[in-house]
């Protein structure tokens, strides 16, 4: 069987290069924009996308988060420099981690909790799977925000349709 981290640090250095190009291109001038009153403005959603990439590392490196005991509190941002250094920060963070850690390690368990209330409960390995396809789905949000505001969509898996080269 193969081993499983460098397959996740395959995994994780190819989606978050892909996220690294819809991140750039967000206007900082529209960082306040909400596609409706409901959802997240273009900034929460591009700085939990950039905060995403060190979660794999926070789960290595802990046994769980408790937001009782420390709140989760967005990394304050100014611009789409502070964006890709944040999104950069935590896939080096979590390339560091990977590298130090053992195959064993990643069926430790993991927890975000609530006080008593268990939230998520997963292995270690479990916890970095869901970090990749929470990446996914909210670029695939801010995909959706970044068609809105007319922006072309850089292709993920292959061309866009904004893409004029096509396969």
């Amino acid at each position: 069987m193969a081993k499983l981290i460098p397959i996740l640090l395959d995994e994780l250095q190819q989606e978050f290069a892909i996220t690294e190009k819809f991140l750039k291109l967000i206007p900082d001038d529209q960082y306040d924009w909400k596609p409706h009153a409901k959802s997240m403005s273009l900034k929460q959603l591009s700085v939990h996308i950039a905060e995403i990439a060190g979660w794999p590392a926070m789960g290595i490196q802990s046994s769980e988060w408790d937001f009782a005991k420390s709140p989760y509190t967005p990394t304050p941002i100014e611009n789409n420099h502070d964006l890709i250094q944040l999104l950069k920060k935590g896939l080096n963070d979590t390339i560091k981690a990977l590298n130090q850690t053992k195959e064993e390690d990643l069926d430790h368990q993991w927890q975000l909790k609530y006080g008593d209330k268990i939230l998520l409960s997963l292995s270690k390995y479990g916890f970095i799977r869901h970090a990749i396809s929470q990446n996914i789905h909210h670029r695939a949000q801010l995909g959706v925000f970044l068609r809105l505001l007319n922006i072309p969509i850089p292709g993920t898996y292959g061309p866009s349709a904004d893409d004029t080269n096509g396969f």
